[in-house]
Formats: structure tokens, C-alpha cells, sequence
């Protein structure tokens, strides 16, 4: 019989979540969102990112096949929503213009931005690996960064300053834009 919690898979898990959210390369982003809105609601996004996370990994399958997407399908939708994030941070343009304070928390923030399709198409492969309470405690604890890095922001946004915020903003458009074109282009084969 198998122990219920391997810290040893937890830690992995958590190490590879961390690593496919990266919350630490998104804060220029969500310093860019905080601005537009401004307020984010650190509770909200975290709770929606916590609740996507386990969802799709319990009927994440079962919920694509429902509605006839495959992963691929909704991968290359969310590498549109990246690319489109990506371009505005890059140009200096808006083009998510009607978004409400309340709305920007969990979109584009909670998703795709947070729990996104590289998110939820790393939780499908972990669960033919792992045990599902050892991802469900990785789940939880990267949930808890998000919410340290979202509940931080205006102090980071204070830390960076403007023209340092600036010149990350465009850094990590490029790169998202980057992780966009990669994200489509696996899914298409092209």
C-alpha cells in the first residue's frame, strides 16, 4: 500500500507548475493589468485559478471531449489570447478594451494568463504520473504564490519603478509572445 502524500512527487509536481505558471514572469503583465483596471482582485483570481486547476484535472478530458475540443484545439486558442496580451505589452496598445475591474481578475488573469492551456495541458499529463493528492497539494501550493505575487503587485509595481516596469514590459512581451508562437505552433505542427 502506497503512502497517501509522497513529498518527494509534491515537490515535483510543485517544481513543474511553478515553472509551467510562471506567476513571476507574469508580473509585468499583471502590473500592466493592475493600471488599466485599477485594482486587481488577488482573492478572486486566486480562488478561480485554485477552481480551474482542480477541475480540469478531475473532468478536464471528459469536459473538452463534451463540448468536442481536443487539447490541441484548446491550446491554440489559448495561445491567441497570449500573443494578443503579448502585442499589447510590446506596442504600448489596448486591445482588451471594455474590461471590468471585477471581470479583469479572472479574465485574462485567472485564464489564460494564470491557469492557462500550458497549465491545463500539464495537469493532464501529471495525472498519468502522479497521484492526484500529491498534484492536488501542488495545486494548492502554487495557488498560494499566485495569491502572494497578485496581493504584492503594487509593492513590486513600486520596487521596479517606471522606467524599470517599462523595459520588463517590453522584456517579457517578447517573451510571451515567444511562448504564444511555440504554444500555437506545437499544436498546429506547422
Amino acid at each position: 500500500m502506497s503512502h497517501p502524500f509522497i513529498i518527494k512527487e509534491i515537490i515535483s509536481v510543485t517544481m513543474i507548475l511553478f515553472a509551467i505558471i510562471d506567476i513571476l514572469g507574469a508580473i509585468p503583465v499583471i502590473i500592466q493589468l493592475r493600471q488599466r483596471v485599477g485594482h486587481i482582485e488577488s482573492e478572486k483570481a486566486s480562488i478561480a485559478v485554485l477552481v480551474l486547476m482542480v477541475t480540469f484535472l478531475f473532468i478536464g478530458d471528459e469536459l473538452l471531449a463534451v463540448i468536442g475540443l481536443d487539447i490541441s484545439s484548446f491550446a491554440i486558442a489559448g495561445s491567441l489570447v497570449i500573443f494578443i496580451i503579448a502585442m499589447e505589452m510590446i506596442l504600448g496598445v489596448d486591445f482588451f478594451k471594455e474590461e471590468l475591474p471585477q471581470a479583469a481578475s479572472i479574465v485574462p488573469l485567472a485564464f489564460p494568463l494564470i491557469a492557462g492551456a500550458g497549465t491545463m495541458t500539464t495537469l493532464l499529463s501529471l495525472k498519468s504520473q502522479y497521484q492526484t493528492q500529491n498534484i492536488l497539494v501542488g495545486i494548492v501550493l502554487n495557488t498560494l504564490v499566485v495569491y502572494l505575487v497578485l496581493k504584492n503587485v503594487k509593492w513590486l509595481e513600486r520596487l521596479l519603478g517606471p522606467i524599470g516596469l517599462s523595459v520588463l514590459r517590453k522584456a517579457f512581451g517578447i517573451i510571451l509572445l515567444a511562448i504564444a508562437i511555440k504554444l500555437f505552433r506545437s499544436n498546429t505542427h506547422l
